[in-house]
């Protein structure tokens, strides 16, 4: 999956015809950072890949369905691609079948206790997101808002600025995510 999405960034960069120092410039990630996830080097975290969607105007999701196989119409649970950030224990399940020519997806999150992940920016702005708790608990703060979700709450909300997806503890968190292109 690493040397996949490697090769996948590195064609969105060409594609666009810029150098690593531009792509730095615009994402605000080092050169060295940005060539070595491009050779998969390093698999890239939550927040490298959310910053890289932003400049390319992808979601998450999008950027990792672009390098699976053809559209399916059903997406049977063990070919769901699975992603995990090892710097946060983040992992991410991408359960919609990939389209690219749809706006909607589903996604699964799971975060330790404890776990904290701070986004800057959305990748794509006034992106709508439903975020439902399954297991544990989740503190989502989007425009300077905190908000609680205990299991069975669900948060709808468009994202136009940071956010912060956190686990208090003391069990860990697992939420459905969906995403709506606007």
């Amino acid at each position: 999956m690493d040397v996949r999405l490697g090769a996948r960034l590195a064609e969105l960069r060409s594609e666009r015809g810029w150098s690593l120092g531009e792509l730095a410039e615009r994402s605000g990630v080092s050169r060295s950072t940005l060539s070595r996830a491009e050779r998969a080097e390093i698999s890239p975290t939550a927040a490298l890949l959310n910053r890289l969607c932003a400049v390319y105007g992808r979601t998450m999701s999008q950027l990792l369905s672009e390098v699976e196989v053809e559209p399916v119409p059903v997406m049977r649970a063990a070919d769901q691609a699975v992603w995990t950030d090892e710097a946060s224990g983040f992992v991410r399940r991408s359960v919609s079948p990939p389209h690219a020519g749809l706006r909607g997806e589903l996604g699964e999150g799971c975060l330790g206790a404890g776990a904290d992940i701070a986004y800057d920016r959305p990748p794509v702005p006034g992106l709508e997101q439903h975020i439902w708790v399954l297991d544990g608990t989740l503190e989502v703060t989007a425009q300077n808002v905190e908000h609680r979700l205990d299991a069975g709450d669900c948060l709808r909300l468009r994202v136009w600025g940071p956010t912060r997806f956190r686990c208090p503890g003391p069990a860990d968190v697992r939420y459905a995510l969906v995403v709506v292109l606007p």
